[in-house]
C-alpha cells in the first residue's frame, strides 16, 4: 500500500493494505474541491487513522488533509468543473531519478506507481488533448518528460503499477478501466472534444469501438515512443511510419540487464550451497577441501552462464544465430563456457569429464536465463513464448542433469 495525498497521488509507505481494482468499492472521502479514495482490506478497517499511518503534519494548503501528502511532481492545482486537478512537473527531480535507478535494478518494481486519475501539464483548457497512460511511475515519467511547453491532460489508468505494454497483455490496461476512469474523473465535463490519445502498445487491451459506445470518446492511437508525441500532436494526431515502428535497439536492450542480474540474488545462497555439496563428492565420499577446490571451478562456470545469458544475449541479440532466445542463449553459453573451461584446463581437478560438465553447466544456464528476455522484446508473442518454453525447458533440465552427473563422475576419477 502507499500513502496517498489529497488527490490520490502516492509516495512510498509500507503497510498490509491492498489496493482494490478500479471497479471495486473502497472507502472514500469527498471534499467540495476534490475527490480522493483509498481502499482498505479487513486488516485496516478497524483503524481510526488513515491506513498508512499518522497525519503527515500541519496543513500547508487547502488541498492537503491529515495523513496525506502531495507528491513532489505536483506543482499546484487547476480548478475545473470536475474539481481540482493536479498540475505536474515535466522535469524529473533527484527523487524521480533515484526511483528510476532502483526500479532498473529490480528493487520495489511492484510498488513503483502513482494513483490513477486526471492530471494536467502546462496550461490546458477544454480544447487540450487528453493523453492516456498507465500508473506505473516509470511510464508516467517517460510521458511527462516529453511534454515540456505542451498543454495537455493526462488520464492515468489503474494498471496495478504495470507498464502499458504488459498491462495491455495482462488485461489491466483495458477497455473497462479506460471507460471507468473517464467517467470517474468526469472527463467529459473537463474537455469539449471527445478524443483520447492512447499509446500504440496498449492496442491489444483496448477496444476503441466499445470505448466510443460506452463513454462517447474516440480512441486515437498515438506513437510507440513517448518521444514522438510532440511531433504527433503538431501533425494533427497523424503518425508517420517511423512512429509506428517498434524498436529494440542496443540501448533498449542494455537497460534490461541490471534487473535480470539483481533478480538472481534470491537464488544465490541456495546455488552456492548446491555447488559446494556436489563439488565435494568423490572417492572419499565427501571432502570439504575437495568441495572448495572444485567448487571454485563450478562457480566460474556459473558466472560464465549468467554473463552469457543475461549480458551477452541482449547486447548481441541481432547477431547471434537462431530465432529463439533459448537457442541464442545456448550458443553464447557454449562459446563462453568453452572459453572459460579452456582458461582453467591446467587445473588438476579438471578432467575431460569435468570439462564437459562445466561447459554444459554454462550452456544450460545461459539458455535458461536468456528466455527471461522473451517478455521484453517486440519480436515474440505470448503464444510464441509459451511454445518456446515448452520445448526448451525440458532440454535445459536434461542438459543440467547430465552436467551434474559428469561433474560428480569427474570427482570420483580425480
Amino acid at each position: 500500500m502507499e500513502r496517498r495525498d489529497a488527490l490520490g497521488k502516492t509516495s512510498s509507505c509500507h503497510c498490509n493494505c491492498n489496493e482494490t481494482s478500479a471497479n471495486s468499492t473502497g472507502a472514500s472521502t469527498n471534499d467540495s474541491k476534490f475527490d480522493f479514495s483509498f481502499q482498505k482490506n479487513s486488516g485496516c478497517d478497524a483503524l481510526e487513522e488513515p491506513c498508512c499511518g499518522p497525519p503527515a503534519g500541519p496543513l500547508s494548503s487547502s488541498y492537503e488533509m491529515p495523513g496525506y501528502e502531495i507528491c513532489g511532481f505536483v506543482t499546484g492545482f487547476k480548478e475545473t468543473t470536475a474539481g481540482a486537478i493536479p498540475l505536474i512537473h515535466t522535469q524529473l527531480n533527484w527523487r524521480d531519478r533515484i526511483g528510476t535507478v532502483n526500479v532498473r535494478l529490480g528493487f520495489d518494481r511492484n510498488d513503483y506507481k502513482i494513483a490513477p486519475g486526471l492530471y494536467a501539464v502546462g496550461r490546458p483548457d477544454s480544447s487540450s488533448p487528453v493523453l492516456v497512460t498507465a500508473n506505473y511511475k516509470l511510464s508516467f515519467d517517460h510521458l511527462r518528460r516529453q511534454l515540456d511547453k505542451i498543454n495537455a491532460w493526462i488520464l492515468i489508468l489503474d494498471t496495478r503499477g504495470i507498464n502499458v505494454w504488459c498491462a495491455a497483455g495482462k488485461g489491466t490496461f483495458s477497455t473497462q478501466e479506460l471507460i471507468y476512469r473517464a467517467q470517474k474523473t468526469q472527463l467529459a465535463s473537463v474537455v469539449e472534444h471527445r478524443t483520447l490519445i492512447l499509446p500504440q502498445l496498449s492496442a491489444t487491451g483496448v477496444n476503441g469501438q466499445e470505448v466510443k459506445k460506452k463513454c462517447g470518446f474516440k480512441v486515437v492511437w498515438g506513437p510507440v515512443a513517448a518521444s514522438d508525441l510532440p511531433a504527433f500532436l503538431s501533425a494533427g494526431l497523424k503518425a508517420d511510419s517511423t512512429m509506428r515502428r517498434v524498436s529494440f535497439n542496443l540501448a533498449e536492450r542494455a537497460v534490461l540487464i541490471p534487473v535480470e542480474l539483481t533478480s538472481l540474488r534470491k537464488y544465490l545462497l541456495g546455488t552456492l550451497l548446491g555447488i559446494f555439496m556436489v563439488s565435494g563428492l568423490g572417492a572419499d565420499l565427501f571432502s570439504i577441501s575437495f568441495a572448495w577446490q572444485r567448487g571454485i571451478l563450478t562457480f566460474w562456470a556459473g558466472v560464465a552462464g549468467v554473463v552469457a545469458g543475461t549480458i551477452l544475449v541482449p547486447l548481441l541479440l541481432p547477431w547471434i544465430p537462431g530465432r529463439t532466445f533459448a537457442l541464442k542463449g545456448g550458443i553464447t553459453g557454449l562459446v563462453l563456457g568453452t572459453a572459460t573451461t579452456l582458461s582453467m584446463i591446467k587445473n588438476p581437478h579438471i578432467s575431460i569429464l569435468g570439462a564437459l560438465g562445466l561447459i554444459l553447466i554454462t550452456t544450460s544456464l545461459s539458455s535458461f536465463l536468456a528466455m527471461n528476455f522473451t517478455g521484453s522484446t517486440p519480436y515474440t508473442s505470448p503464444s510464441g513464448v509459451e511454445k518456446e518454453m515448452r520445448k526448451a525447458i525440458p532440454l535445459q533440465l536434461i542438459a543440467a542433469f547430465i552436467a551434474i552427473l559428469l561433474w560428480i563422475g569427474a570427482g570420483f576419477h580425480s
